[in-house]
């Protein structure tokens, strides 16, 4: 019998744009494991299975448990917020399940990352070339950050940032707006999403000069526009070129 395991992501906050695909992954899955906040999530909606979860930063654990389960014959999924290949567990489940000798067969079902939920309420951010850059330090240093963001502004490109900051990790946008402004104007469009997909749920356009010094925290979706990105009646828009292109410019 071949032993599987689904890794699903189930979109941003409480569930609401999870995919067909992955309502259907988790419905026919007897074991759901998971971080404990997101398996909170899902626990009411699919009732009667098995959960397994695991604190924050304990990613190799929750991992270990749901491939146990998996080798034994048992319908495992493992779930994640956002899209599991977009700072999830879909790496990490690969790499171990590999170490665990490969005897699971894993089929990752992709979700809604709020790089993509969070440019929707703000309006159309990412319409063009874009990159996304995480904050945290945990587990990459701050100078490869660093010169992430130098590389992204130089490139012209709208960045979606994640984990901008947390209790542990103060001043952490400031840090990195103060990179940015080295090579984008002060006028840069930029957006803040905050609790994406939960109750609370709220976006503001700021600019970049302004943007250090907003309050944000991990469930904070920042973005910074290109030097194309306008703001278009209270929405943050880049331009793709379709109206130039009509236009002949």
């Amino acid at each position: 019998m071949e032993k599987r395991m689904f890794v699903v992501g189930i979109g941003p906050g409480g569930g609401a744009d999870m995919t067909l695909r992955a309502a259907e992954a988790l419905k026919d899955c007897e074991v759901i494991a998971g971080y404990s906040g997101y398996v909170d999530l899902v626990r009411k909606d699919f009732p009667g299975k098995e959960f397994l979860a695991t604190g924050m930063r304990s990613e190799e654990k929750r991992c270990e448990m749901a491939l146990e389960e998996a080798e034994k014959g048992k319908k495992v999924a493992m779930v994640c917020s956002g899209d599991p290949g977009v700072y999830g567990m879909a790496g990490l489940c690969f790499e171990m399940n590999r170490r665990r000798g490969g005897g699971v067969r894993l089929e990752v079902i992709p979700g809604v990352t709020a790089a993509c939920g969070g440019a929707a309420l703000l309006g159309a951010p990412l319409s063009h070339d874009f990159a996304v850059i995480s904050l945290s330090d945990l587990l990459t240093p701050w100078e490869t950050i660093e010169k992430r963001l130098r590389a992204a502004a130089e490139g012209d490109f709208a960045i979606c940032i994640y984990n901008p900051q947390s209790h542990g990790r103060r001043g952490y946008l400031s840090r990195a707006c103060a990179v940015l402004l080295e090579t984008k104007a002060p006028e840069t469009v930029c957006g803040l999403v905050r609790r994406l997909g939960r109750e609370g749920e709220s976006f503001e356009l700021t600019t970049l000069e302004k943007l250090g010094g907003s309050e944000a925290d991990m469930f904070t979706t920042v973005f910074v526009g290109s030097s194309a990105t306008l703001n278009l009646d209270g929405r943050m828009v880049t331009p793709r070129g379709y109206l130039r292109r009509a236009e002949g410019k």
